[in-house]
């Protein structure tokens, strides 16, 4: 079936936003054709890719071609093949349960939660509404389970997370078709983060035997006035339970980097997905289902924040929490009581350019670490501070670069796709009225189609304008220019959040002397803000979190120190 979708373009000169304005709206009609798409490994075919100049006005010729046993995605469905289980398929409706004590269950509810599709628009799946007493059940389940586990072996645990990381990466193309339905992630990347995934679990499980299988050994006469009378024994032991909570970003990657270390350290996992990427992360807990991992131990929780969040944050059987997302962390942290919280809670991530910098090096970084899925990444760059005397000479390059992404649908693998909701693209398009209304320079004509906004440089922003401190999360970037290293400096500190920022100069005096000066959790030199590889630290401080993440400093966090002393009633030294 064909269908018409009106494209709405608001048209402003490209060098001044003072002629942004509604009065010169353009209707496009833009007609959409059904794809059949393949799955296993994916190949892009790049040069067929709609650009975002093109608009909607003509049919997108791009194809997502996926080889290797040539079957499509119907055959290797989310919820079909291995996954039938998960998913209670209805004469009218089918929704995907939810997970328990090592089995797939519906909720006593009877009720279920949407997942729009952001590119459509539509439903496309729905999940379990589970409730308070079914939390309790599981927090039962979970705690009951953890004493068990925390006595199995520690090349036993390695073992099953291997197993679940092979069988995650076995079933990449199902989890991809569910990222690519729930948060229009980009074909390609859908498999990368899946495959990405599955990596992290080995390493972590490498990582954990390592870093748990050694303890210390401490005697008492290295300490002023005592004799060699006490061995203290310490080592590393689990918490209990662990409730995880990923973002809609990184659904599958962002809960195992959580999941991971919580059970090579003993603990039991609760997961609670984000409503937009619940199915991925109900796929993702199927493959360590099936690995073999006793029941109980990790359990997936979907419902509606609104009724069972405060409950599950708040709920006395929790030992550990470990948030990504917004602000509702700091809610969070307020309420949580005396228990470990790992928190990562966005950030504004400046990037400060020197006059002796690299532009075509510069200009590289800030379109892949501004524009990669649609700016909706907390390392994304979101804000460029450059020094006057070289800015004219950036944005032109930047700008160039931006002409070249192309903007269509996730399953074509364009480089810009919708962003998660019509609120996220609501809350974009109020920071660019801002910017418009207080005369920031457009360097591409603004244009939105639904969810869908084309990607959108702004130059000469001023602190005045939302955009310079805000988070767009979206496709949006604004360019302001300084006088000073300082004034740039002043600017990223001046922000409540402090996760990433980056430095662009050929002087490493000055980038450790700048990155010293910047209060963000990681400082990258010479490239664009990131998280990764999954096993550096990960951390910011202000409103951007608390503790720090990566895999050795996630298994840390996850357990605690226990103390044995050995009191001998007389001093013994060894005598060799």
């Amino acid at each position: 079936m064909l269908s018409n979708v009106v494209t709405k373009t608001y048209v402003p000169d490209c060098s001044t936003a003072s002629s942004f304005s509604t009065n010169t709206t353009i209707y496009r009609r833009r007609i959409t054709l059904p794809r059949k798409t393949r799955a296993l490994s994916l190949i892009t075919n790049s040069s067929s890719v709609l650009h975002h100049q093109h608009h909607f006005s003509s049919v997108s010729l791009s194809k997502s071609i996926l080889v290797g046993e040539e079957r499509e995605f119907g055959g290797a469905m989310a919820g079909g093949g291995v996954f039938a289980e998960i998913i209670d398929v209805g004469d009218s409706t089918s929704v995907f349960k939810y997970y328990a004590d090592g089995e797939w269950k519906k909720s006593s509810s009877g009720k279920s939660v949407a997942i729009v599709n952001p590119t459509t628009r539509k439903t496309q799946y729905k999940v379990q509404a589970c409730t308070q007493e079914e939390v309790n059940k599981v927090m039962e389940t979970a705690k009951a389970a953890q004493k068990s586990w925390a006595k199995t072996p520690l090349w036993r645990r390695a073992e099953l997370l291997h197993k679940a990381a092979a069988i995650l990466k076995d079933h990449k193309a199902p989890i991809a078709e569910a990222l690519i339905k729930e948060i229009a992630k980009p074909a390609k990347d859908a498999v990368t983060e899946v495959v990405r995934s599955g990596d992290l679990i080995s390493y972590c499980a490498e990582e954990g035997v390592r870093l748990l299988g050694e303890g210390a050994f401490l005697v008492s006469d290295s300490f002023p006035g005592n004799e060699r009378t006490k061995y203290c024994l310490t080592s590393k032991i689990p918490l209990g339970v662990v409730l995880a909570i990923p973002p809609f970003n990184y659904p599958v990657n962002l809960a195992v980097s959580k999941i991971a270390p919580a059970l090579i350290a003993g603990n039991s996992l609760v997961l609670k997905p984000p409503t937009q990427g619940a199915v991925s992360c109900l796929h993702m807990v199927h493959c360590f289902h099936l690995a073999g991992f006793p029941k109980g131990l990790i359990s997936c929780i979907t419902g509606k924040g609104s009724e069972i969040g405060d409950f599950l944050t708040m709920h006395p059987g929790v030992n550990c929490i470990s948030f990504t997302g917004g602000d509702t962390g700091i809610a969070i942290s307020k309420k949580a009581g005396m228990i470990p919280l790992q928190m990562e809670l966005g950030g504004k991530d400046a990037c400060i350019v020197l006059e002796d910098a690299d532009l075509d090096l510069v200009a590289s970084n800030i379109v892949k670490g501004g524009f990669s899925y649609s700016g909706q990444r907390c390392t994304a760059v979101k804000v460029v501070l450059v020094m006057e005397s070289v800015a004219d000479a950036l944005v032109e390059k930047v700008k160039a670069k931006v002409a070249k992404l192309s903007v269509g649908p996730p399953e074509d693998d364009s480089d810009i796709t919708p962003v998660v909701s019509e609120s996220s693209a609501n809350f974009i398009e109020g920071l660019v009225l801002d910017a418009k209304q207080k005369g920031a320079t457009f360097c591409q004509e603004y244009k939105r189609d639904g969810n869908l906004i084309w990607p959108l440089l702004l130059d000469n922003v001023r602190p005045d304008m939302r955009i310079a401190w805000e988070e767009p999360f979206g496709p949006v970037l604004p360019v302001i220019r300084i006088g000073s290293v300082e004034e740039g400096i002043h600017h990223c500190n001046a922000s409540n959040f402090g996760l990433q920022g980056c430095v662009f100069t050929k002087d490493i005096n000055k980038a450790m002397l700048i990155s010293d000066a910047m209060e963000t959790g990681t400082v990258q030199i010479n490239s664009a803000p990131a998280r990764g590889p999954d096993h550096f630290p990960f951390q910011g401080i202000k409103d951007s979190g608390i503790g720090s993440q990566g895999i050795t400093n996630s298994i840390n966090m996850m357990t605690k120190v226990k103390t044995t002393v050995i009191n001998l009633p007389t001093p013994s030294y060894t005598m060799g």
